[in-house]
């Protein structure tokens, strides 16, 4: 998550609403490319959960990185929680159980993506390793409880953790147990946003299955492929899913400001301070009526971090966001720009994919979603397996990524970062299923050495 933004002018009319996110559009020759992932920190001694404080702390983790980086602190009530990279636009935040993620700048190719994320590595590993700090590259920490994670110091997190479990049975995990990977993307205009946007929907099942990757809670496999991708079917279902509107007539920005306008707000920010204002609506709030600020308008800053705070398969900003998969090891984590800039900035292939789901229905893409957790690519649509629909957009996306031909220094175009993805394919199975094969053979029924095959 970005850092929460301050802009303190108070809204008059939904119409800024509106205008705020079409201020996204962009010409194409401008579109960039956002990757934001978290991992995992664990003890290299004993793998245990890192707390937030001491002298091999998370705290003491990011106050090297600054002095190594000379990034901006982000502070909260005088703790370290993030660094922010002022010329690249770069950051890092802190999830709720000490997850790290680097928030990547905006690039222009998947080459790009993947230098960035090699020079991270690098930087967190001179920092961490001295502090006796590892990193894992799994959607859900395989090993520990919920009552083992550390809690970060982030006012935020207190007042989600308060609320989650009072709309779903999974949001306390969500918040501390699982990672992802996520891929932000432009659009050129309204009509754009909204194509890409139901393609990417239909289709996040898809990307949910490649990165499957989180079958082991507390030790033992859970029963799925990807329980971070099920822990999303019951975290908070007014701010979650598959967003079904988005394919009925009249979509747009407006729709989505006035989806937006009724999910439940979490917190309003003032000056330090986060002030509990769960389960009221955002409409409320705009119409003068929120209990704690009577009278009040919001400013620009609350609906921006409002709309951080929805979490869609697909989510809508000033751009697209790509939410459906797990965190993975290192050297798959730039597949995933690759997959979705192949599929959506090339308009070929975008046809394509948009051919490919079109006349699918929304019981039928729901069901898709909630099949993929459990079963990835023999979760069906229609009369076909995942695995098929799966291998076809794997296609598209070398072909979009060939056609776009951007070249890296030795002259190979993009479509490179796409191999880890192709021997998913070649193999027919999830990154899941192989790692359960270790866990009932040369793992002899343990997931400790995850935390060497998986690490960073």
């Amino acid at each position: 998550m970005a850092r929460d933004q301050i802009d303190m002018t108070p809204l008059q009319s939904r119409d800024e609403l509106v205008a705020w996110l079409s201020a996204g559009v962009k010409p194409a020759s401008e579109f960039r490319i956002g990757t934001e992932h978290e991992k995992t920190p664990f003890t290299l001694e004993g793998h245990h959960p890192v707390p937030y404080e001491g002298a091999h702390g998370i705290g003491a983790l990011l106050e090297g990185m600054q002095l190594l980086l000379g990034w901006e602190p982000i502070m909260e009530r005088g703790n370290i929680i993030g660094l922010y990279d002022v010329t690249g636009g770069g950051a890092i935040s802190l999830e709720p159980g000490g997850q790290f993620e680097l928030s990547g700048a905006p690039v222009e190719t998947v080459h790009q993506t993947q230098s960035e994320l090699m020079a991270h590595l690098a930087q967190v590993r001179e920092i961490a390793a001295p502090l006796g700090i590892g990193f894992l590259g799994l959607g859900m920490t395989p090993s520990w409880s919920r009552a083992q994670i550390p809690v970060m110091p982030k006012g935020r997190y207190k007042i989600m953790t308060n609320y989650m479990p009072k709309v779903g049975q999974y949001g306390l995990d969500m918040m501390y147990r699982t990672c992802t990977v996520q891929t932000n993307l432009d659009f050129s205009s309204e009509a754009d946003m909204v194509k890409k946007l139901r393609v990417s929907v239909a289709l996040q099942p898809v990307a949910t299955a490649l990165f499957a990757n989180s079958p082991f809670t507390e030790g033992k496999p859970n029963g799925f492929l990807s329980f971070r991708s099920e822990i999303w079917r019951d975290t908070d279902n007014a701010r979650a899913g598959m967003i079904p509107w988005a394919f009925e007539d009249g979509m747009g920005f407006e729709r989505w400001v006035d989806y937006a306008l009724d999910v439940p707000m979490y917190f309003v920010k003032r000056g330090d301070d986060y002030i509990d204002v769960s389960g009221s609506s955002f409409r409320d709030f705009f119409d003068g009526r929120n209990s704690a600020f009577p009278g009040e308008r919001p400013t620009l800053s609350d609906w921006a971090n409002h709309l951080s705070t929805i979490f869609p398969e697909v989510r809508l900003k000033r751009y697209l966001e790509m939410r459906g998969a797990d965190g993975v090891p290192w050297g798959r984590l730039p597949a995933l720009p690759a997959f979705w800039v192949g599929l959506l900035y090339d308009d070929t292939s975008l046809d394509a994919a948009w051919d490919l789901v079109k006349h699918w229905n929304a019981a039928e893409r729901q069901a898709l979603r909630d099949d993929v957790p459990r079963f990835g690519f023999k979760a069906r649509i229609k009369d076909r397996y995942l695995f098929e629909i799966a291998r076809e957009c794997l296609t598209l996306a070398h072909a979009g990524l060939r056609r776009r031909g951007r070249i890296d220094h030795l002259g190979r175009d993009e479509s490179r970062h796409l191999e880890p993805l192709d021997q998913i394919i070649d193999s027919g199975q999830t990154p899941a299923e192989e790692m359960l094969a270790k866990f009932h053979g040369p793992w002899h029924g343990l997931v400790e050495p995850a935390y060497d095959e998986y690490a960073f």
